[in-house]
């Protein structure tokens, strides 16, 4: 569904296909190269096959540093099965043999201690041999165990130290508008798109909710489906809301004014058709039954931002810090997704099967919605054919997307007087 606007439209686009997944967690030891001066290092991967077909496949590749913070990553492993990379996002990839390196793309170079980054690549594999996932993985020349280590004080002499990213590929610290050379057409296509489209006075777009809040969203999920959900579920869709969250806004942090290092998010109710669906006792959000809107239960309306947008919710029991900004409306049986200022819309089983996936390709979409970003269901900028809000182009944001998202931002900040 498209972006975040007074009305309410119900698009809806494919589910992306996963027909082959498998999940690699393991982590390890960072030394030498640009983490050499660090005095703790250590990493996680996740790795997943999202699409397969004959002789071909798309992966995503989840890094998330466990050690000090980096200044540049390259991460290598070796394929157990002959496969070949023949094109990647969000990194740089180079094959010798079965082996393969990464390295960053230099807006995503930065990693913050136990922050996170993402890439994706397109491969081919001999389907005598198998898709077979790799078996270890190694960061800054290290293999990765999962566990944090100090840093040898005596490093190898030999192995170069990389130059901190260049302030012009955009990174945190960044207040001037520089994006890629190759960007510069499509993103300048992208805005005059939105301003031929688009409403110039709309208030209730994602970045109005977050600045009024000072750095939260509050979220309530309407669980629109007959399973049960458990304490455990619960939680466990309260951080992976903060982990989707975090894959977009990392990118922010710093960067021309942007105002939060994170932005936090809180869930803070759930509605649902009957209590007994709801698996828990305790009182440690707001649960609402039986008000059903749009054939759906609904959180109530004196508590939203969709229908409070002056940020004052006089009638919401419990008062402001019981407030919520977007609703999770999570359907069973739904395929595709939705999105807009007032929350997200999808599968309740894919959202559910997705919680130990990296990243939630339906969510991260509509989640762009939310922020105003467009949907390409009928053009494509110039030499743009592969990303996230290209619904079913590409399963992981690209440096693309991000650019995006920066560049609504250079142009609203100027409501908010920074």
């Amino acid at each position: 569904m498209g972006p975040a606007l007074p009305m309410r439209r119900t698009r809806r686009r494919g589910l992306i296909a996963a027909a082959s997944a498998a999940a690699i967690a393991v982590g390890g030891v960072a030394v030498g190269m640009t983490a050499a001066s660090a005095d703790e290092a250590g990493c996680e991967v996740d790795y997943q096959v999202t699409a397969e077909w004959s002789g071909g496949f798309n992966a995503d590749v989840a890094i998330t540093n466990l050690g000090d913070p980096l200044d540049g990553w390259e991460l290598e492993w070796d394929f157990p099965g002959g496969q070949r990379v023949t094109n990647a996002w969000n990194a740089t990839a180079e094959q010798s043999g079965v082996r393969v390196s990464a390295v960053d793309a230099g807006y995503n170079g930065r990693l913050a201690s136990n922050g996170a980054t993402s890439f994706g690549f397109t491969g081919t594999f001999d389907e005598s041999s198998g898709n077979t996932a790799p078996g270890s993985f190694a960061l800054n020349g290290a293999e990765c165990t999962g566990e944090t280590e100090p840093v040898p004080t005596d490093p190898p002499t030999d192995v170069p130290s990389e130059e901190p990213t260049d302030p012009d590929e955009g990174g945190g610290g960044q207040n001037e508008w520089n994006p890629p050379s190759h960007l510069e057409q499509p993103l300048d296509e992208v805005w005059a798109h939105v301003e031929d489209t688009y409403p110039s006075d709309f208030r209730n777009f994602g970045w109005d909710q977050v600045m009024a809040t000072g750095g939260t969203i509050n979220y309530c999920v309407r669980w629109d489906s007959r399973n049960t959900a458990s304490a455990s579920l619960r939680d466990d869709i309260e951080a992976k809301l903060q982990e989707q969250y975090d894959l977009w806004f990392d990118q922010m942090a710093g960067w021309n004014d942007w105002p939060f290092d994170r932005i936090e998010v809180d869930v803070v109710g759930w509605a649902a058709y009957d209590r007994n669906l709801l698996q828990w006792s305790d009182d440690s959000l707001d649960v609402y039954i039986g008000d059903i809107r749009e054939d759906a239960p609904q959180c109530a309306e004196d508590c939203g931002r969709f229908f409070h947008q002056d940020g004052n919710y006089p009638n919401c029991p419990g008062g402001y810090d019981h407030h919520y900004d977007q609703s999770l409306w999570l359907t069973e049986g739904m395929g595709g997704g939705a999105g807009g200022d007032w929350g997200q819309r999808m599968g309740q089983e894919y959202f559910v099967d997705s919680l130990h996936s990296a990243q939630v390709t339906i969510y991260l979409h509509e989640l762009g919605h939310t922020f105003g970003l467009d949907d390409f269901y009928d053009w494509t900028p110039t030499g743009q054919c592969c990303f996230i809000m290209n619904a079913g182009s590409s399963s992981t944001i690209t440096e693309f997307d991000y650019w995006m998202l920066r560049d609504w931002w250079r142009h609203l900040k100027s409501r908010y007087e920074l």
